[in-house]
């Protein structure tokens, strides 16, 4: 089996179990062990605001140990052991412990499946095999998805053995994955057949590029306008829809669908036509669904909002590793920099749902989904202001071809 096809393999499996039992965990601890909403939400919150700060010190582990498959089956590993503590725990600190662990493998796995990736089909390669991963890894959670729907017979313990029989297939697809089909230079950009060990970029150096700055701050307000969105319209379904749960799930599913063609075509589409030009449509995708959510009642209609929600995620997904390892190509510290970005993306995304409600407080819904849109707007503006990629590869290597040509006849 060709190297790339055991890539697949891994983000078929991982793409249900990175968050651990996800959105799952409230109806788990809701029968199992009579928790309310407010304290599942509690901990749910304390959990992510900690494996934001473990994203960094991840993505620099991983830039520094040098063996992604060791650290894919360890963090599949970590989000097995932490989903099955939580079949006995029922107190808020044994509860909270086995998410953390749960948590910090999924958090772990994005740079440790980028260096991966990258080390095997090179930068080169990479907007491609990315979009493939992001399309299987959309698939898994699909597949996921409805073999916890079609297993409810078995009761709410189902989840867990959904998601305990794709971390074990997640470690087996990695620990089979060719040793020789990584290379440690390949991964972080350094010349393959050079006898010395390069220097790494300092951490400031690299953290403090001005592209990948801007990169961190649109990706934060992106996150600050989606991470709430659909909490937010399923929250005016319950108002004006009886049966909101049934088309929040068929909304999910909406968006996962539309994600596994988007992400294909992304990872095609980011050498021909330039990363910025991706990231542009995703950032402008978001305001349209925003108005679109805030002015339409009908959830028929509202599935063409999902329908973008699909195409903005869909195109994130593939995007931003892809750029950060433009912009960090060379310096050791590429998965470094993703871990970074990340974290600080990730606080967007944690305080998206804060920020919609409190938008409903003072505009009601129209005016809150159309706060939700802002953010983007003004991400659109900073990729618009500043070219936040280098210019797409096919084209930078015509470019060299042609300076070639020129020297030679020189």
């Amino acid at each position: 089996m060709a190297p790339t096809a055991h890539l697949s393999l891994i983000n078929l499996f991982i793409g249900d179990i990175q968050g651990g039992l996800g959105p799952f965990l409230g109806t788990w601890l809701a029968q199992s062990a009579q928790w309310s909403p407010a304290r599942v939400g509690l901990v749910v919150t304390l959990v992510g605001f900690c494996t934001l700060f473990l994203s960094g010190p991840f993505g620099a582990l991983v830039d520094r140990v040098h063996r992604p498959r060791l650290l894919i089956a360890s963090a599949c590993a970590a989000i097995l052991a932490g989903t099955l503590l939580l079949l006995p725990a029922r107190s808020f600190f044994a509860v909270f412990t086995a998410q953390l662990l749960a948590a910090a493998g999924g958090t772990l796995l994005l740079p440790a499946v980028a260096a991966l990736t990258l080390g095997i089909v090179g930068k080169d390669g990479f907007p491609k095999q990315q979009g493939r991963n992001q399309a299987f890894n959309h698939i898994g959670i699909l597949l996921a998805a409805g073999a916890i729907g079609f297993g409810t017979s078995f009761g709410p313990a189902i989840a867990f053995y959904v998601l305990g029989g794709m971390a074990l297939a997640a470690i087996v697809a990695t620990v089979t994955t060719p040793a020789n089909a990584w290379n440690k230079r390949r991964a972080v950009g350094w010349k393959e057949d050079d006898e010395q060990e390069p220097e790494r970029s300092g951490i400031r150096q690299v953290l403090g590029n001005r592209r990948l700055l801007v990169l961190t701050v649109g990706l934060t307000l992106f996150n600050l306008g989606n991470g709430g969105m659909l909490t937010l319209l399923g929250q005016k379904l319950v108002a004006t829809s009886g049966d909101a749960t049934i088309w929040t799930a068929r909304y999910v599913m909406v968006a996962q669908l539309v994600m596994v063609p988007v992400a294909l075509f992304a990872g095609s589409l980011a050498d021909r036509r330039g990363r910025r030009l991706l990231l542009m449509v995703a950032f402008a995708v978001l305001p349209v669904r925003a108005l679109m959510s805030g002015l339409i009642d009908d959830p028929w209609w509202l599935i063409g909002a999902e329908v973008l929600d699909g195409i903005a995620s869909g195109i994130v997904g593939v995007a931003v590793p892809v750029v950060v390892a433009d912009l960090t190509w060379g310096s050791g510290r590429t998965q470094t920099a993703l871990g970074s970005v990340n974290a600080v993306q990730g606080v967007g995304g944690a305080l998206s749902g804060w920020y919609g409600g409190v938008a409903y407080a003072w505009f009601g819904w129209t005016g809150a989904f159309f706060a939700l849109g802002v953010p983007a707007l003004i991400a659109l503006g900073l990729v618009i202001w500043l070219d936040a990629t280098p210019e797409p590869g096919r084209r930078r290597r015509r470019r060299e071809r042609r300076e070639s040509r020129q020297n030679q006849h020189a």
